[in-house]
């Protein structure tokens, strides 16, 4: 009603969803109510807490993170209010292994047999990749060494090939 109030008379906005022009002026001065109080400084608190938790915290979760800050409402509350706040969890993928051994192809033989004995520093090399865990997901370190020196390393946020 508020943004049509320019456009038609109240006498007529009043009519439509059949209430007075009386209620409608109190309602609109009406201080909000102590239940609109606290949903307000829940709204806070829960978009507090889901920054803090890095959007990954459900309702339930969210409970023990919020009763640590002194807010105790029900979780059906809780749940209203992140719909009303358009507030979603995000899911935290974990490690994702990224060898193949299902596939048909050959499996190379290891010609070291496990063993790296060298009568000079070239006669053998190692190679090695290893998946490193950071808050932003999974970065791939790959080392090439060669005579106990590391010649190469890459660091990557994709699977190196």
């Amino acid at each position: 009603m508020r943004t049509l109030r320019l456009q038609y008379p109240l006498r007529l906005l009043c009519q439509v969803p059949a209430v007075s022009r009386s209620g409608y002026s109190a309602w609109r001065t009406r201080p909000p109510s102590t239940r609109a109080q606290e949903n307000a400084q829940l709204e806070v608190a829960i978009q507090a807490a889901h920054m803090r938790t890095r959007h990954t915290y459900g309702p339930e979760r969210l409970q023990a993170e919020l009763r640590e800050d002194g807010v105790m409402r029900p979780i059906p509350v809780r749940k209203r209010l992140r719909n009303k706040l358009g507030l979603r969890c995000t899911q935290v993928h974990g490690f994702t292994p990224t060898t193949d051994t299902t596939h048909a192809l050959p499996v190379e033989e290891n010609v070291l047999a496990q063993t790296v004995t060298g009568t000079r520093p070239s006669d053998t090399g190692l190679t090695g990749i290893t998946y490193v865990p950071t808050t932003e997901g999974w970065l791939y370190l790959a080392d090439i060494r060669w005579s106990s020196r590391i010649l190469i390393r890459y660091l990557d946020q994709t699977y190196l090939v």
